[in-house]
C-alpha cells in the first residue's frame, strides 16, 4: 500500500557551534539579523548572539537549498503576528522553526502551513504557577497529579510546546492557543482550534537530545509523517549545496 502521507522533514540543531562556524553563518544574515545577533549594550548576552546567528544562519542555508537559492539572497516576509516566511518561493516551501538554549529545530514541508516548537524542561514550580492561570482545568489537574515535580515539568513542557507548535501553524498568539485541549497521546487531531482559525490541526511530539522537548503541527487532514535530520556543521553530507562538485 502507498505511502500517502505528507512528509515534514524536523532538523535539530546544536546551537553551541565552534568560532569558525558562528563566523561563516554569520555571514549569510541579512541586516536586520545581524543587527540583533550582534547587539550592544550591557544586557545583551554573548551567547545568546552566537546562537542566534547559528539558528538563523542554518534556517537560511536549509530554506535556500530546497528552493535552489544562495542563502544570502533569501528574502523573508512576516505575517500579523511575526510568522516568518520566505519572500519568493512560500507556496513551496512550510517553514518554521524555534530554538531554546543549546538547541534549535526547524520543520520544512511542500507549502504546507506547519508550526514546530522546542523548549528546555521548565521548573516545575514556575510551570504549575503558569498552568493554574493559563490552561484548561483539566490539563492543570493533570500536570497537578503528576508523581513527582521532575514529571510535572516534563508534562508541562510537552503541553507547552504542544501548544506553541499549533499557534505557529496559523500564525497566531499565543493567547489565542492557552484553551485548546492538548493533553493525551500523540499523535492528536485538533479539530477546532477556536479563534485560531479552522480546523483540523494534526500534531506530533517530536523525540529530541537532552533536557529538551518538542512538537510539531500541521494544518489540514491530511496525514504527515516526520524524517528526522540531525545538523551537523562539518559533515560533507550537509556542506553548501553551492560548494559542492
Amino acid at each position: 500500500m502507498p505511502d500517502t502521507a505528507d512528509r515534514v522533514d524536523l532538523w535539530t540543531i546544536p546551537t553551541d557551534q565552534p568560532d569558525e562556524v558562528v563566523r561563516s553563518l554569520r555571514s549569510l544574515l541579512d541586516r536586520d539579523e545581524l543587527a540583533r545577533a550582534t547587539g550592544r549594550g550591557p544586557a545583551r548576552d554573548p551567547v545568546a548572539g552566537r546562537r542566534f546567528t547559528v539558528v538563523h544562519g542554518v534556517v537560511r542555508l536549509l530554506v535556500a537549498e530546497r528552493l535552489g537559492l544562495h542563502p544570502a539572497e533569501l528574502a523573508w516576509r512576516y505575517g500579523p503576528h511575526g510568522k516568518p516566511e520566505p519572500a519568493v518561493g512560500h507556496e513551496r516551501v512550510g517553514v518554521s522553526y524555534s530554538g531554546s538554549g543549546a538547541l534549535a529545530v526547524l520543520a520544512l514541508t511542500a507549502g504546507r502551513p506547519v508550526g514546530v516548537d522546542v523548549e528546555e524542561v521548565h521548573d516545575a514550580r514556575v510551570a504549575t504557577r503558569v498552568a493554574e492561570r493559563y490552561f484548561p482545568g483539566a490539563e492543570a489537574e493533570f500536570l497537578a497529579r503528576s508523581a513527582s515535580p521532575a514529571v510535572l515539568a516534563e508534562r508541562f513542557t510537552t503541553l507547552w510546546c504542544r501548544r506553541e507548535a499549533c499557534v505557529k501553524a496559523y500564525g497566531g498568539r499565543l493567547v489565542q492557543g492557552f484553551g485548546l485541549p492538548l493533553a493525551g497521546p500523540a499523535p492528536l487531531r485538533l479539530a477546532h482550534p477556536g479563534t485560531l482559525g479552522e480546523g483540523p490541526c494534526l500534531l506530533d511530539d517530536v523525540p529530541v537530545p537532552g533536557p529538551f522537548r518538542a512538537a510539531v503541527a500541521v494544518l489540514g487532514e491530511q496525514p504527515f509523517r516526520l524524517r528526522r535530520h540531525r545538523w551537523k556543521a562539518l559533515s560533507e553530507a550537509c556542506q553548501p549545496f553551492w560548494q559542492r562538485n
